[in-house]
């Protein structure tokens, strides 16, 4: 069984993408190997990321790396960083344009079988609210979880989607640029040596 490619072939969301302001056909975008010390879990690829097939490849992914104080490199480097969204395909648009959630059955098909296929990472990225309920199994609002980071480090780091539309939560909760992004530079780097 070659878990990538099973992923690759997926279209089980192939009609709802369809039915979709967007209407397009689904595109997995696979990005991990075996034995990457870190294991990055988001929310789903946006459109420019459906269009290249490189996760993060937007102003969301250069405040992400900035945040971790990686290169496109070093980023990019499957045998460093895994990258294991909620949905492994862009969702797509709504009436109004808004992108739609990433569909739970993409979670349901396949978060069991990644994690199986990578086992433990020794640093665990959870970006975004889909990410962090689904995997700590809570109901809490972003930024609470965020901000009881502490008790998951430093094995997991919740963090805040990197869109730049979060730019006003990130300037009203200063505590996250002051105590949790040198706290995670530090573990980014303690890994990766």
């Amino acid at each position: 069984m070659d878990l990538r490619a099973d992923i690759a072939r997926c279209r089980l969301c192939g009609k709802r993408f369809a039915a979709s302001k967007s209407a397009h056909e689904p595109r997995p975008v696979i990005w991990f190997e075996k034995g990457a010390p870190i294991r990055l879990i988001g929310q789903a690829p946006g459109a420019r990321v459906h269009e290249t097939g490189l996760p993060f490849d937007d102003r969301s992914g250069e405040r992400l790396r900035d945040w971790l104080e990686l290169d496109r490199t070093r980023f990019y480097d499957r045998n460093l960083l895994a990258i294991t969204p909620m949905a492994f395909c862009f969702p797509g648009y709504n009436a109004h344009g808004a992108d739609l959630p990433p569909p739970p059955l993409c979670a349901r098909t396949w978060a069991g079988p990644v994690q199986d296929y990578l086992g433990p990472a020794r640093l665990t990225l959870l970006v975004g609210g889909y990410a962090q309920k689904w995997h700590l199994q809570s109901r809490a609002p972003v930024t609470e979880t965020v901000a009881n980071w502490r008790a998951l480090a430093p094995g997991i780091f919740p963090l805040p989607h990197p869109s730049w539309r979060n730019t006003a939560w990130l300037r009203k909760n200063p505590w996250f640029a002051d105590e949790l992004l040198p706290a995670l530079r530090a573990r980014v780097r303690e890994v990766l040596k």
